[in-house]
């Protein structure tokens, strides 16, 4: 790991979970010179704060970011546009901006358009989080043993990019570097599908015709876990889907073709073409807990 250059004024933008486990960890390893935090809501601000995530705040990102060397956007993906189009006149040419959202062509796009110097824009992407928001919920240790990853294009200067990487693996985050197109086309099968999975069972079970019983009553734990990131922000997924919306309609289309298949080896009462399909997935999923060392987690 190469050593993480200093950093006098860091601004994040959204201090939740994310940004805010950011913070922690980052300090872990690094003395930051001052940590402003940009938010709408004071008392969220007020506990990231007191929980020495940042040292000051402020609702104003033009105010922030005067002056920062690293500028994190850790709001949703939706929001980046706009945000970088307010952000760009207080900018200085030195200042690195990086982001930490789960779809990067539509945020590299918006950097594009809006950034007076594209070449300092870094996007980034940590593989890690919980169903739970806010300050409160940040935890130094969110990020070890992590994926972040960094999709850079030809355009971004080699040592922003570099600079972004050492703070990331400061933070305990393990960093591979790949095309936008790939990172979405992943992500839309590996994160944003199984939230679309999540939140479509839910709602299925919620709009059952009820007699007597609660169905709700009678899930378990089974239910639970699989439907566990089903609480994650609304607002967030909703962004997320429509900025990823072509990789993630492939998804689901493929998605679609294996229930197709299983309802109709159902309706047909073809055990054998059944037990294939449970078989396969049972199968590849034992071999990437196996491969990826997740055998502990289930």
């Amino acid at each position: 790991m190469s050593t993480p250059p200093a950093i006098s004024r860091l601004a994040i933008i959204g201090v939740g979970l994310i940004g805010g486990s950011f913070s922690l960890a980052l300090q872990r390893q690094l003395e930051i010179g001052h940590i402003v935090g940009v938010g709408r809501g004071a008392e969220n601000l007020k506990t990231a704060q007191q929980r020495g995530i940042i040292h000051s705040w402020t609702h104003d990102p033009c105010e922030a970011v005067k002056g920062a060397d690293v500028v994190m956007l850790a709001t949703s993906v939706a929001s980046t546009g706009a945000l970088l189009q307010r952000i760009a006149p207080a900018l200085s040419p030195e200042t690195i901006v990086t982001d930490v959202g789960s779809t990067k062509q539509s945020v590299m796009a918006e950097a594009q358009r809006y950034l007076p110097d594209v070449s300092r824009f870094v996007p980034a992407h940590p593989l890690a989080g919980t169903e739970h928001a806010g300050a409160a919920a940040a935890f130094a240790e969110l990020y070890d043993g992590r994926w972040c990853l960094l999709t850079p294009d030809a355009t971004t200067d080699a040592q922003a990019v570099n600079h972004v990487e050492a703070w990331w693996q400061a933070a305990g985050a393990k960093v591979l570097r790949m095309a936008a197109a790939e990172h979405d086309d992943l992500l839309a099968a590996v994160s944003h599908l199984p939230h679309m999975a999540a939140y479509a069972v839910v709602n299925s079970v919620a709009a059952l015709e009820r007699d007597q019983h609660d169905p709700f009553q009678f899930a378990a734990g089974g239910f639970r876990d699989f439907t566990r990131i089903a609480s994650s922000s609304p607002e967030m997924w909703r962004d997320i889907a429509l900025c990823n919306r072509q990789a993630l309609l492939h998804k689901l289309d493929a998605l679609q073709d294996e229930l197709r298949a299983i309802r109709q080896a159902l309706a047909d009462g073809d055990g054998e073409t059944l037990l294939a399909h449970f078989t396969a997935a049972r199968d590849a999923r034992e071999a990437w807990l196996n491969n990826y060392g997740l055998k502990q987690d289930q």
